[in-house]
């Protein structure tokens, strides 16, 4: 159940410099692109950015069979920061 929390918290305060596009990945193995979604309490729903093979554009997933989000765009980490993401600490110049 934490990890609903997690993705609702994720999704509802997307980064602001981040387009709400990328790759969603179901627990039911599906890979979903999209280029929107709207969260909800309970659901979110997800535009595709093409049609699935039987054609549809919206899916409706239940939080909880979310495994992952990959990103397709470019872009800093520090946009992640106010979702509570820490940067790694600066490389001194002789550590490798």
């Amino acid at each position: 159940m934490e990890s609903v929390n997690y993705w609702k918290d994720f999704f509802r305060a997307w980064p602001s410099g981040v387009d709400r596009r990328g790759v969603l990945v179901a627990s039911f193995g599906e890979q979903i692109p999209f280029d929107s979604f709207m969260p909800g309490d309970r659901l979110l729903i997800i535009d595709r950015s093409v049609p699935d093979t039987i054609g549809a554009r919206k899916i409706v997933i239940p939080y909880e069979n979310i495994v992952a989000v990959k990103f397709t765009d470019v872009f800093k980490n520090k946009v992640f920061i106010p979702l509570g993401f820490e940067e790694p600490p600066a490389k001194r110049g002789g550590d490798r």
